[in-house]
C-alpha cells in the first residue's frame, strides 16, 4: 500500500495502520504454516519432551536428595523446573536454521523470497512458531513438575508473563540459528556449530545452579547470556524468587529484536 507524500496526516496514519496490519497478518500466516508441519509428524513433540522430563525426574529428584547445590529456601526440584523449561525452548529452537536450509535446498525459500512479503515477516513467523512449540513442551514440563510436588503460582497474570518469556527466549534462539545458517550456508556446518554452542549456553547460565557458585569468569559469561535472564524471569514468575523482572524482559526483548534483524539481513545469502 503506497501513500502520497503530500497526503494529510490522517491518510498517513491510515497507511501505517494498514501496513502494520498486513505485516501482522503475514507473520501469523507464516507461523501457522510452520505449525501445520507438525501434522505430518505428531510424534515430534512427544519425542522432544523425553529429555527435559528425564532431567526433572532423574537429575532433579536425585540432587534434591543430595542437597549438593545451595538454592536457599527453594527445593532444588522447584529451582530446576524453571531452568528445564528454558532449556527445552533452547533445544527446540537452536536447530531451526537446519529447517530453513532444507527449505532452500527444496526451492521453497526462493519462492518465498520473491514475494512482496518482508523478510522480517518470514523470520518472525518462524520465530513465533518455535515459541509455540516451546510452549507445548513447557506445559508438559509444568504438568510433570506438579505431579512431582513442585508448587507454582496460580496467578494468571504471572502465567501470561511465563508465556511471554518462553516466546521471547525461543524467538531469540530460533533467529540465532537462522543467522548462523545465513553465515555457514551448509546443514552439516550448522549442526556442528549448533551442538558446539547449545550445551555451553545451557551450562553457562543459571538453569542448573545459582550464579553465586560459579567461578568469576563463568559469572561474566552468564551475565551476557540471554538464557540466564530467561531462567531468572521464569523463576521469579513461577516461584516468586527475587529477580529484576523489568531487566529480564528488557534483555529478552532486545535480544529477540537483534536476532530477528540479523536473521532477516542474512536470509538473502541462502538464496544466492
Amino acid at each position: 500500500m503506497s501513500v502520497r507524500l503530500d497526503a494529510p496526516p490522517a491518510v498517513w496514519a491510515e497507511g501505517r495502520t494498514a501496513g502494520a496490519g498486513l505485516l501482522l497478518s503475514r507473520v501469523s500466516t507464516f507461523c501457522l504454516v510452520e505449525l501445520q508441519k507438525l501434522r505430518h509428524d505428531r510424534t515430534e513433540l512427544l519425542t522432544r519432551m523425553i529429555q527435559p522430563i528425564l532431567w526433572l525426574v532423574v537429575f532433579g529428584q536425585t540432587f534434591t536428595r543430595l542437597r549438593a547445590i545451595p538454592t536457599g529456601d527453594v527445593p532444588y526440584l522447584d529451582y530446576l523446573s524453571a531452568g528445564i523449561i528454558a532449556q527445552s525452548a533452547l533445544f527446540v529452537s537452536i536447530f531451526y536454521g537446519i529447517q530453513i536450509i532444507w527449505e532452500r535446498d527444496a526451492g521453497v525459500l526462493t519462492k518465498l523470497m520473491v514475494t512482496p512479503t518482508p523478510r522480517a515477516a518470514l523470520v518472525t513467523g518462524k520465530a513465533f512458531a518455535a515459541g509455540i512449540r516451546s510452549l507445548a513442551q513447557a506445559l508438559a514440563i509444568l504438568v510433570v513438575a506438579l505431579l512431582l510436588g513442585v508448587r507454582f503460582t496460580p496467578n494468571p497474570l504471572k502465567l501470561l508473563g511465563v508465556v511471554a518469556v518462553v516466546l521471547l527466549g525461543a524467538a531469540f534462539f530460533c533467529c540465532l540459528s537462522v543467522t548462523i545458517a545465513g553465515l555457514v550456508l551448509k546443514r552439516d556446518r550448522l549442526m556442528g556449530i549448533g551442538q558446539a554452542i547449545m550445551m555451553p549456553l545451557f551450562f553457562a547460565s543459571n538453569a542448573l545452579y545459582p550464579v553465586s557458585v560459579m567461578p568469576g569468569w563463568l559469572q561474566a559469561i552468564s551475565a551476557g547470556n540471554p538464557l540466564s535472564y530467561e531462567v531468572s524471569a521464569l523463576r521469579g514468575l513461577l516461584l516468586g524468587t527475587p529477580t529484576t523482572l523489568w531487566l529480564d524482559f528488557l534483555v529478552l526483548v532486545l535480544a529477540a529484536i537483534a536476532s530477528i534483524s540479523a536473521a532477516s539481513a542474512l536470509l538473502g545469502r541462502l538464496t544466492r
